[in-house]
Formats: C-alpha cells, sequence, structure tokens
C-alpha cells in the first residue's frame, strides 16, 4: 500500500495548506480587516481543497483495492478519518470567505451595528443576505456531493462484499459437484464389482455342476 502511503502524506500537506491559508483570513488575526492578497488566498484555499478531494477519491480505492481484510479495514478507517478533517476544513473555508465578502462590501461587525437605518446600510444588508443564501446554497449542494460520494463508496464496499460471498458459494458449488462426482463414480464401481462377484458365482456354480455331471456320468459307467 506504498500509493495510499504517499497519498495520505500528500492530504497531510494540502490540508496544512489549506489551515494556514485560512489562518491568514481570520479575523482574530487582521483586526477585522481582510488582507491584501484575501482573495488569492481564498482561490488557493479553494483549489487546495478540490486537490485534497481529488486525493481522498483516491486513497478510497486505495483502501476498497485491499486484498486483506484486516488492513482494508484499517485504511478505510483513516479514509473516514480523512473525510472528517476535510469536511471541517470546508467549513472553515466558507466560514472565512463569508467574512471576506463582508469585508469588501464594507460590512464589520462595528459598522453593522451603527448604520442599519441608513438606506445604504440597507441595500448592503439586502446583499450581504443574498450572498449568505448562496452561500448556504453552496454548503448544502457540497455537503449532498459529500454524501454521494460516502454512499457510492458503502455501496463500492458493498458489491465487493457480495462478490466475495459469491466466489466463496461458486467455491462450494464447485466442492460439492465434485463430491458428489466421486460419489457416482464410487456407486458405479461398486455396481461393477457386484456384477464381476455374481459373474464368478455363476461361473463357480457351473464348473461345479459340470465337475458333477462328470463324476455321476464316470460312475455310471464304471458300474455298468
Amino acid at each position: 500500500m506504498a500509493d495510499f502511503e504517499r497519498y495520505d502524506e500528500e492530504f497531510a500537506s494540502l490540508t496544512e495548506q489549506v489551515t494556514s491559508k485560512i489562518k491568514l483570513l481570520d479575523p482574530a488575526t487582521t483586526n477585522g480587516v481582510s488582507p491584501p492578497t484575501a482573495d488569492a488566498d481564498i482561490k488557493m484555499a479553494h483549489n487546495l481543497l478540490l486537490q485534497a478531494d481529488d486525493l481522498l477519491k483516491q486513497m478510497g480505492l486505495e483502501a476498497r483495492g485491499a486484498d486483506d481484510a484486516s488492513l482494508k479495514r484499517d485504511l478505510l478507517g483513516k479514509v473516514r478519518v480523512c473525510k472528517t478533517r476535510l469536511a471541517n476544513l470546508r467549513d472553515d473555508y466558507e466560514a472565512a470567505k463569508t467574512q471576506v465578502e463582508r469585508s469588501a462590501l464594507g460590512l464589520s461587525n462595528d459598522i453593522e451595528s451603527n448604520s442599519r437605518g441608513s438606506r445604504g446600510s440597507g441595500s448592503k444588508e439586502r446583499l450581504l443576505s443574498n450572498t449568505d443564501s448562496l452561500q448556504s446554497q453552496s454548503e448544502t449542494l457540497a455537503n449532498a456531493r459529500s454524501i454521494m460520494a460516502e454512499t457510492e463508496s458503502v455501496a463500492m464496499e458493498i458489491t465487493e462484499e457480495l462478490g466475495r460471498h459469491r466466489e466463496t458459494i461458486d467455491s462450494a458449488h464447485g466442492r460439492v459437484r465434485q463430491v458428489t462426482g466421486m460419489t457416482n463414480r464410487a456407486r458405479r464401481i461398486v455396481q461393477n464389482m457386484s456384477r464381476r462377484e455374481v459373474q464368478q458365482k455363476l461361473i463357480l456354480y457351473g464348473v461345479g455342476g459340470t465337475l458333477g455331471l462328470v463324476f455321476l456320468f464316470l460312475l455310471y459307467s464304471m458300474f455298468s
């Protein structure tokens, strides 16, 4: 499973890079103001997440292709842990992206609380609401894709398990057919032996009868 280990290392490296990009956008470290490289950091984090998702799919394929059942269980467990890690990073990414969009609209928390009554603020609020709605829809789609991928993974595992069971059943049927064939051959051998035994008895009876007749004929010849 050298490929799996390599994918695992690459996945860890990608998630570390995503984490570092998200930290650069954390309001606690930027005083609520997005850095000049915020847009580039968001795009980079998004691309890194896509690469991590591709690696996770490859790891799943490698895990399901393991021949040893115990090793396969361990590898699939690692894949599930990585899926959870990636899902958490997606949530952090979406939160950071939302913060950058708020900052781009001039909607820091302080400004929002002090200017809700103005017309311009109301327009920004509506725009922010639309952005949040789109963000929520994107998160829902991302979650749906994640669930579909996990469902597909489970379905493939079940299919492979059923395939192994079918092979076991076919092998058992083959052994049953072999035993049945051996039993039939043994029955034929026994029948042939029985027939030969009957034939031998008939021959013995015939020979004995013939000898008896010859003996009687000799006795008759002697006394006649």
